[in-house]
């Protein structure tokens, strides 16, 4: 499976992105869908996660709930992150990943695969 991640970007704090990633050369929708980060300095995060199957259970990062939302559209083979009021603490490079008939709680140990990073800074 390949992904490709895009949407990143600069942006002031409280300003909103969305994330894409796009997948290929997989069953997209036997796959549970994620994003992680990585800010400088600091270990990767577990962001948010969306399961899947029909009941589509979500995960996410305490520090982004209420603020961030995955979704995933089986048909584009593409799962989103929207991300709203933004805070310079989001800086980061967001991965997209993937992880074959997961749990959301078991992408957080580990994806079977990776797409490569898009950097989303938000400045003060």
């Amino acid at each position: 499976v390949q992904l490709q991640a895009s949407g990143g970007g600069l942006v002031q704090a409280g300003d909103s992105l969305r994330l894409s990633c796009a997948a290929s050369g997989g069953s997209f929708s036997i796959y549970t869908m994620g994003w992680f980060r990585q800010a400088p300095g600091k270990e990767r995060e577990f962001v948010a996660a969306i399961s899947w199957g029909g009941a589509y259970r979500t995960y996410y990062l305490d520090s982004v709930k209420g603020r961030f939302t995955i979704s995933r559209d089986n048909a584009r083979n593409t799962v989103y992150l929207q991300m709203d009021s933004l805070k310079p603490e989001d800086t980061a490079v967001y991965y997209c990943a993937a992880r074959k008939s997961a749990t959301v709680q078991a992408m957080g140990a580990g994806p079977d695969y990776w797409g490569q990073g898009t950097q989303v800074t938000v400045s003060s």
